[in-house]
């Protein structure tokens, strides 16, 4: 586990294990949680560690710290920068990732390349093009479907950059040829990609989303490929929008190589 060293991850380990021996006695630990619970916040992490200790089988003292001057006066107590506080046997367990630690689960690092955004888009991209065949009474997994999916997806791909286009411009203009030389390009594609989706869709104006797909397509294939397989460059991708941790790659490239397919098959039959 990154970020853990080896006796840190020993430590975590034996600490599960001692706890499940415990709880097979058939006794029931005892923790103290300390979280924020002000009018105007409560704290989500502070509900996920009683919750935690609840489902490990642990009674648990749920202080609630209702008031910032009890929360600061809590930290200053305890030397602690951060709320909730989780006590077992009267040693400091510390915050939820350290609770985590200390039952030997793993913690997630925020700065971790991780494809499962593409992942969730894909998927659920499958299933509405499932349930488009079902509503309209069109063969399922047919190449159509297969038209409609990549349809789907520029559809939720577009709505992920737009959520934050300025964001989704400054990851791209790290590596996208033409955004590079035009700026506005930069935030020009997601709705370029909506566009052409929703068009290919509703097979409306194949005269105009066939070129723009194509056009699009095209350029962030080279942009890729330069970038990841000529410079050799470590980048992440903006394909989900800008604020993600998917690496630049084969995946991010699959985006446009599906835009370019599904406007040259729709060429074909025209």
């Amino acid at each position: 586990m990154e970020g853990v060293d080896v006796s840190a991850r020993d430590n975590a380990m034996n600490n599960a294990a001692s706890n499940t021996e415990f709880l097979r006695g058939g006794a029931r630990k005892q923790a103290t949680l300390y979280r924020m619970a002000l009018p105007d916040h409560l704290c989500p992490f502070g509900l996920k560690a009683r919750y935690l200790l609840k489902h490990r089988g642990y009674a648990v003292d749920d202080r609630l710290l209702t008031t910032r001057a009890e929360v600061d006066a809590f930290k200053a107590t305890h030397d602690v920068r951060t709320t909730p506080q989780t006590f077992i046997g009267g040693e400091r367990i510390g915050g939820y990732d350290d609770l985590r630690r200390f039952f030997g689960m793993a913690v997630k690092d925020p700065g971790a390349t991780s494809y499962m955004p593409v992942v969730a888009v894909f998927a659920v991209g499958a299933l509405l093009t499932i349930a488009i065949d079902w509503l309209t009474a069109a063969p399922i997994l047919s190449v159509e479907t297969v038209g409609r999916f990549i349809a789907v997806t520029m559809c939720l791909l577009a709505m992920l950059k737009l959520q934050d286009i300025d964001r989704f411009a400054s990851m791209f203009l790290g590596y996208d040829l033409l955004a590079r030389r035009y700026v506005p390009y930069a935030y020009f594609y997601p709705f370029a990609e909506l566009g052409a989706g929703v068009l290919m869709l509703a097979g409306l104006f194949a005269w105009a989303s066939i070129p723009i797909a194509l056009f699009i397509g095209t350029i962030g294939a080279v942009s890729i490929i330069k970038a990841v397989y000529v410079d050799r460059r470590t980048l992440k991708c903006a394909c989900v929008g800008g604020n993600s941790n998917v690496p630049l790659g084969f995946v991010s490239l699959s985006e446009n190589l599906m835009m370019i397919a599904m406007a040259l098959w729709m060429l074909a039959i025209a």
